[in-house]
């Protein structure tokens, strides 16, 4: 069977239908289909985690100052180690009369309710993706959890249960939407431009944090919508907006595109091959013994633990030790994101220009782009565990231990297409699925240490177990990842691949 070399890859022809083998330049005008693609999928990812930060804030609003799991006891601190108070600290401001009698153990559950939800449908939702196409599941996934956000007040009002179960529902909703969207760019976006459009779309997660983070404080003091209901309602608002746009605008790949250039289209098709009629059954077996796939889900476990850790503890961090003031609280939680975000930007420029010059290869790029995306984050966790009571040296270094892990986008994220164009969202899936898991077993270790001792060594600890997994995971990953095309990509006859995909031919014709 003959195979071609596109840019670094290998496909089979028998699974991705090549134009003539010849170099096709790229496009010249500035903006085409797939930018357009970019720009709805950075907008997507900045809508729903917008909707799944919005809580993080909001909780603190809602539950009576006494119970608030992001309040202490200011004339008390609970260990000699806690920072002292600043002298502008304003005591009765740091408390809050909210609407919602919810003990810690209530609020640990309903913060990490999402998650649980979130796990269930990564997987599915990239093997819906590769039969349905991106286009609807990424849509219907955000729509939905549009929908459920803007139920979120009525059903908190009316029991803690119903709202634990609307937040299972959010995650189950929002749990398709990177493994669809993962389907998409291995039909839109070529090798060379992979780090760049990656970056591009998923940096729309620090956007809607950064927004997120500093519009629901404001909202949450203010009388706009009743206070704290207007975080969901806003946010689930805007939902509904992309949605309209999306489905009028997305299509699934550059074959079914009604407005795209023909030279967009045969630059895209060159270097992406044509989508397949049907998509192939997934090889449990080659998958699940890959080394390289192992390496993606290991530090895709490892990046999330720091990530989340970070995300949801960093405002109980920063009012607790650091006396941070719950007013200028969210401002001050957002500034690591926002600078990732820009970083992320910089840095995939920069790697777009080195790429484009044929001066580095799709694996040095990956090693590069994880070694600066998490071994920078490890050195600024390490960091904190030295600044003691020193607030602005304490957001100097979370800015770093945040911000260098915008480079990450140009590493691991693109290796799902670079390992299987063909089951890009199916893996995905399955290493999102597994790494979330993190999601809520981060955030519950960090309180097991700090629940009753919000004090620096306690938290130095919190530092010290993200770094110790950023550097294990990230060790492995860069020792045994691969940038080429897996043979299980391509499934040959004779092989259990092979077997999988005659077998569910067989099936289609019958």
């Amino acid at each position: 069977m003959s195979s071609k070399v596109v840019e670094g890859t290998t496909m089979e022809s028998s699974t991705l239908e090549l134009v003539e083998d010849c170099h096709v330049p790229k496009p010249g005008h500035m903006w085409g289909a797939r930018y357009t693609l970019a720009l709805l999928g950075f907008l997507g990812f900045s809508s729903v985690y917008a909707m799944r930060v919005n809580l993080s804030v909001a909780i603190v609003a809602m539950v009576q100052g006494s119970n608030s799991a992001n309040t202490t006891n200011y004339t008390d601190p609970s260990s000699h180690y806690a920072c002292p108070l600043p002298d502008d600290f304003d005591t009765e401001g740091a408390n809050n009369d909210g609407e919602f009698d919810w003990d810690s153990q209530t609020q640990g559950l309903i913060l990490g309710s999402f998650f649980y939800g979130y796990t269930v449908t990564n997987l599915v939702g990239g093997r819906i993706a590769e039969y349905l196409g991106g286009k609807v599941v990424y849509g219907t996934g955000i729509l939905l959890t549009s929908v459920l956000t803007l139920l979120s007040p009525l059903c908190a009002r009316t029991s803690a249960q119903l709202f634990v179960a609307i937040r299972i529902l959010e995650g189950i909703t929002e749990g398709v939407t990177f493994p669809a969207m993962n389907s998409m760019l291995a039909n839109w976006v070529p090798p060379k431009e992979r780090a760049k459009f990656s970056t591009l779309i998923y940096a729309g997660v620090q956007f809607g944090t950064v927004v997120t983070l500093s519009a629901s404080g404001w909202m949450c003091d203010s009388d706009f919508l009743g206070g704290w209901p207007s975080v969901f309602y806003v946010f689930g608002a805007l939902g509904l907006v992309w949605s309209v746009a999306w489905f009028l605008l997305a299509f699934d790949n550059p074959g079914t595109h009604p407005r795209i250039s023909e030279e967009e289209k045969k630059y895209i098709i060159r270097y992406c091959g044509k989508k397949r009629d049907k998509p192939l059954p997934l090889p449990w077996k080659a998958v699940l013994t890959s080394v390289p796939v192992w390496a993606v889900i290991v530090v895709h476990f490892g990046y999330n633990w720091g990530f989340y850790t970070l995300l949801t503890e960093l405002p109980t961090y920063l009012n607790n030790i650091q006396h941070f003031d719950m007013k200028s609280n969210g401002l001050v939680s957002a500034l690591p994101y926002l600078v990732m975000w820009i970083f992320s930007l910089i840095y995939c420029a920069i790697i777009d220009r080195v790429i484009a010059k044929g001066k580095i290869s799709f694996i040095a790029v990956r090693r590069l782009s994880m070694a600066i995306g998490v071994y920078g984050p490890m050195l600024g966790l390490i960091a904190m565990c030295f600044v003691n009571c020193d607030a602005k040296l304490a957001m100097g270094m979370l800015c770093v231990a945040v911000g260098f892990n915008g480079a990450s986008y140009s590493g691991y994220m693109c290796s799902h297409q670079d390992l299987s164009p063909n089951l890009a969202g199916s893996l995905m899936g399955l290493t999102n699925a597994i790494a979330n898991i993190s999601g809520f077993v981060a955030p519950a270790v960090t309180g097991a240490i700090t629940e009753n001792n919000q004090s620096l060594s306690a938290w130095r600890t919190v530092f010290l177990i993200s770094s110790a997994t950023y550097l294990v995971s990230n060790t492995i990953y860069l020792i045994f990842i691969s940038a080429d095309v897996q043979p299980w990509n391509n499934p040959r006859p004779g092989t259990d691949a092979g077997q999988m995909k005659e077998k569910e031919e067989a099936k289609q014709q019958d």
